[in-house]
């Protein structure tokens, strides 16, 4: 997998010669390869310089770009500065968004050819996921959706957070996933109304709520879900609290497909929160876009004002949170459609309880 035509595509509308890829994840939009180095790219070829760490398997995999390996006679900015000069490039696009200060000082300097930021060439086109990417997701989450499967025949009272967790990961990789795409989350209890609680040596005990919020990685594309359950029965206010929810993202799910704004999508799902007075308990967005990364762009909260493009893969995920007693966050991937959107998470919503 490469998406070498489609940057080279981009390069008139950005007015430059060429892209630089320098980031992880740009390297891997570009190349199709998690390593190190660099992908430059112009309008009619294209190379990709890397070390011995991972010239070999660089070979294997990068397809339609001269794969180069640097050592020590020759460093990146000489690799760079050959391909430059051999296709007179002279004003080269970098991902500023992703760059630090020093190295882009240190390319100013080096490199025969004037930096340029175009760091929304790149994070534009991967707004939009071609129907490769989507299968990857959909396989990502297909893991995902298991390992939930899996975790509720485990969970009983007396066990720790992070027992639960370790088994989630445990299951996410047995079933195929490459690795998690962020540590996950489990907060039971009183730690369910920190919405990025850490887990902890907590024992579940029975009439709690669990929020887990987890994914993994497959083919370099993330998951992203987020289930809360009870242990033993819960009392009415939880069960209000967990129906707001629900409803609140089915309202963002209703709401979502091409061309609606991301602040619109959020106005829908927080308006059943504040309807039902807990308002002032979901303070984070709606959702973000997923991807290669975990948290990409264009998003659904109440700054952004993008219209959402089609192909883009968001998380739809409102939540609501009561210092010291609860919380409750249900979350799905969604891909945005033009007449609406494709839900590709399938575990059940609907209150659970062990």
């Amino acid at each position: 997998m490469n998406h070498l035509k489609q940057i080279a595509s981009k390069l008139p509308e950005y007015q430059i010669d060429a892209m630089l890829c320098s980031s992880a994840p740009g390297e891997f939009y570009a190349v199709g390869l998690h390593g190190e180095g660099y992908a430059i790219v112009t309008a009619n070829a294209a190379r990709y310089i890397t070390d011995s760490r991972y010239i070999e398997v660089a070979g294997e995999t990068v397809k339609e770009a001269e794969v180069v390996m640097v050592d020590g006679q020759r460093n990146y900015a000489a690799a760079l500065n050959e391909f430059i000069d051999a296709h007179g490039i002279k004003t080269l696009g970098v991902e500023d968004g992703y760059m630090s200060l020093w190295q882009h000082n240190d390319l100013n300097k080096a490199l025969h050819a004037k930096l340029v930021p175009a760091n929304g060439l790149i994070t534009g086109l991967r707004a939009s996921k071609d129907e490769e990417e989507f299968s990857r997701m959909v396989k990502a989450q297909e893991i995902t959706d298991k390992a939930f499967s899996e975790i509720l025949n485990f969970i009983k009272p007396g066990m720790t957070e992070a027992e639960i967790a370790a088994k989630l990961v445990f299951d996410m990789m047995r079933f195929g996933a490459q690795r998690t795409s962020f540590d996950p989350i489990v907060a039971s209890g009183p730690n369910g109304s920190k919405p990025h609680a850490i887990p902890g040596l907590r024992q579940v005990r029975a009439g709690e709520f669990i929020t887990m919020d987890f994914g993994c990685v497959y083919g370099g594309y993330c998951s992203d879900m987020t289930r809360t359950i009870a242990l033993g029965s819960i009392d009415e206010d939880k069960r209000r609290v967990y129906d707001t929810v629900l409803a609140a993202q089915k309202a963002g799910i209703a709401a979502s497909r091409a061309g609606v704004p991301g602040v619109d999508i959020h106005k829908a799902a927080a308006q059943v929160i504040q309807d039902a007075g807990y308002g002032p308990y979901f303070g984070h967005g709606y959702g973000h876009s997923v991807g290669i990364e975990i948290h990409e762009s264009p998003n659904a909260n109440t700054r952004d004002h993008t219209p959402m493009p089609v192909g883009a893969m968001v998380s739809a995920e409102p939540g609501i949170y009561l210092p010291g007693q609860f919380g409750v966050r249900i979350e799905d991937v969604v891909r945005m459609d033009k007449d609406g959107c494709t839900d590709i998470t399938h575990s059940p919503k609907e209150l659970i309880i062990l």
